[in-house]
C-alpha cells in the first residue's frame, strides 16, 4: 500500500464473556477469541494498514469506549466484530455503536467480519 491506512476493529472484551450462553460457538473462550484478534490484527498490520483494537462491555461504557477511540483519530474503516453483531442479546448493543460510528466518523467505510480470521478480509473489502 502507497499510504497507510487506518482501521478501528470494535468488540467485545471476550474476558467479559460467559461463552456458556446461547449465540457464542461451542468450544470458544477467552484466550482463543484474544488469539484469533491478535492474529487478524497482525495480517492487517502485515498488510499495511494501521490497527486500533477497541473492547467493550455489553453496553455499561461500550458507547462511551468508541467515541473516545473515534475523538483520538480519524479512521478510514471500523470493523464491527461478529460477537457484537451476530448474538441477539446483543443487537441494542450493535444498533448503538452503529450510531456512535455514525455520528463520529460518517467517513468511516463500514464493514463486518464472521470471525476473527476473516477480518483481514472484510476490511480489504472496502479500502
Amino acid at each position: 500500500m502507497t499510504d497507510e491506512k487506518s482501521v478501528l476493529v470494535i468488540g467485545l472484551d471476550p474476558t467479559l464473556i460467559d461463552f456458556s450462553q446461547p449465540g457464542y460457538a461451542p468450544g470458544m473462550d477467552a484466550t482463543k477469541v484474544l488469539a484469533g484478534l491478535k492474529s487478524s490484527e497482525d495480517e492487517l498490520t502485515r498488510l499495511g494498514y494501521s490497527v486500533q483494537l477497541c473492547l467493550t462491555d455489553f453496553g455499561e461504557t461500550a458507547e462511551a469506549v468508541v467515541q473516545s477511540q473515534l475523538k483520538q483519530k480519524r479512521f478510514n474503516c471500523i470493523l464491527i466484530g461478529a460477537g457484537v453483531r451476530t448474538n441477539p442479546s446483543n443487537f441494542m448493543l450493535f444498533e448503538k455503536l452503529i450510531n456512535v460510528v455514525h455520528e463520529h466518523a460518517p467517513q468511516a467505510k463500514l464493514c463486518f467480519n464472521t470471525m476473527p480470521s476473516d477480518t483481514a478480509a472484510a476490511v480489504k473489502r472496502w479500502l
